[in-house]
């Protein structure tokens, strides 16, 4: 597929070409990653064809401004940032090139973020889920053993959607995981996850798969094709529904709830930064707050003196 960007002005459009493929194959960007990238330049390469600028010469000042604008037209801090982000990438491979001497946005700074704490669930709720499903029903023994391996393993959505029988290794208790930038990993599988996925394949043979969707551990009962994020998206909110469960979740739920259980439990944090496949640490390093907060809770309902004086 082909990226194009417009309003490039004085950039060849080469130089475009050579960034999506260093994204691509140097970085192992995902299609979906890629044109988010492109997008964030486009709004770039906008603000420059308006105000008349050169991409070579363009100063912190005017890149400080263009985040003013971003601002100003309603974009959140958080797009904002990820804009600057992809704008500091491209700036940081014109010059990794050679096609610039310094680059103008190692000071570029971007907005403050305020921390997000997701929504977790608590075992005895994660459990109601299950219970929700009815393991009679293919589909509802398939519905069973996705639960179970979101919340046993801590995947992503989709690296659950894409998950391959070639990649299961029930009998060691691991799976292989394909996850961002094509990066794998072996994540450990525990026995009540093994059991419903063994019940699940049991149930599969019955079924009548699409050619070229035979590795595919997941597929749709009707279609015989690998399931989509829509539909995981669409059966979990289902599932909580049915078991009375207010919070908003979706299958990325099971993933928070996972590595807080873990944390919980008195899980190294390095361990489940490589079970979740987080390149940073200080993108693991959200479960220690979600983890300082249940805490608090913990001393407020239960310190002998906030129960006597009510604080």
């Amino acid at each position: 597929m082909k990226y194009e960007i417009n309003n490039c002005g004085i950039i060849d459009k080469n130089i475009i070409q050579r960034y999506i493929k260093y994204l691509r194959l140097e970085r192992g960007y995902t299609h979906n990653t890629l044109d988010a990238y492109c997008k964030d330049l486009q709004k770039l390469f906008n603000y420059y064809s308006d105000e008349g600028i050169d991409f070579r010469t363009v100063t912190l000042e005017q890149l400080d401004q263009f985040a003013g604008q971003l601002r100003d037209k309603g974009v959140s801090a958080r797009s904002t940032a990820r804009t600057l982000s992809g704008v500091r990438s491209f700036y940081r491979f014109l010059q990794l090139e050679k096609e610039i001497p310094n680059d103008p946005t190692e000071l570029l700074e971007s907005p403050q973020i305020g921390k997000h704490l997701p929504e977790v669930l608590s075992l005895e709720e994660i459990e109601s889920i299950i219970e929700a499903t009815d393991p009679s029903r293919p589909e509802g023994q398939r519905d069973r053993a996705i639960i179970e391996t979101l919340y046993g393993c801590g995947l992503r959505i989709t690296e659950l959607c894409t998950l391959k029988i070639s990649d299961l290794y029930l009998e060691d208790g691991y799976i292989r995981v394909h996850g961002k930038g094509r990066k794998e990993r072996l994540v450990p599988i525990g026995a009540q996850a093994v059991k419903e996925l063994r019940t699940w394949f049991v149930a599969r043979q019955g079924l009548k798969v699409a050619p070229g969707e035979e590795d595919f551990v997941f597929i749709s009962t009707t279609r015989g094709r690998h399931l989509s994020r829509i539909s995981l998206f669409v059966f979990i909110k289902e599932y909580a529904r049915r078991a009375g469960i207010t919070k908003n979740i979706s299958p990325h739920t099971f993933r928070h709830s996972f590595a807080t259980h873990l944390l919980k439990g008195g899980a190294n944090l390095r361990a489940i930064q490589a079970m979740l496949g987080h390149e940073d640490i200080g993108t693991t390093e959200i479960y220690m707050h979600l983890d300082r907060s249940h805490l608090r809770q913990e001393i407020l309902e239960h310190h002998p003196r906030n129960i006597k004086y009510g604080k």
